[in-house]
């Protein structure tokens, strides 16, 4: 499982600072596409998935910024985990392995679950020093920083750090 598929699901809803953030989870045939399912989940359900991505953004949010989050959301996040299936059986993948999931039941917190175990691995394990949130103030992406210094500041180079970079050689132009 991937360990940043929890903040990967947080950040279907990006560039987070500005008046109106980009969704795009716009309706559950969406999410649906994301979680690669075949049919649309009903609208409680999305609803549902949607609280719950707030709650996840939350809580690493929190963590990049050096807080503790707020204990409401651990406790939500710790009320849909004892909801969700337990992990109790391995299956082949084509890469590797993988927790096996009754998808037939189709209840958001079934669906989710490898997320919301992806975001209790992720609080309980070593990474969770190493999140971060993009050091755009429009972006407040978040990440894992894997980089060998540790001290990765953007969600992408190719992004927001090349537009860090512009806008300082534009007022060191200016200025000069």
């Amino acid at each position: 499982m991937n360990a940043d598929l929890c903040l990967e699901f947080a950040n279907t809803r990006y560039w987070r600072g500005q008046d109106t953030p980009t969704e795009t989870l716009k309706e559950p045939a969406d999410l649906a596409a994301w979680l690669k399912l075949p049919k649309p989940l009903a609208q409680k359900e999305f609803d549902q998935a949607l609280v719950l991505r707030e709650t996840i953004h939350r809580l690493f949010d929190a963590v990049a910024q050096g807080k503790v989050p707020a204990s409401r959301d651990l406790e939500d996040l710790n009320t849909a985990l004892a909801a969700a299936p337990a992990r109790k059986a391995l299956r082949r993948e084509k890469e590797g392995y993988d927790w096996d999931l009754d998808m037939k039941s189709g209840t958001a917190l079934v669906l989710l679950a490898p997320i919301l175990w992806s975001a209790g691995d992720l609080l309980a394990g070593g990474k969770l020093a190493k999140v971060r949130r993009c050091a755009n103030p429009e972006c407040l992406y978040l990440f894992v920083d894997e980089s060998r210094a540790g001290r990765r500041r953007w969600c992408t180079m190719s992004s927001c750090g090349n537009r860090a970079k512009a806008r300082r050689h534009y007022h060191k132009s200016k200025q000069a």
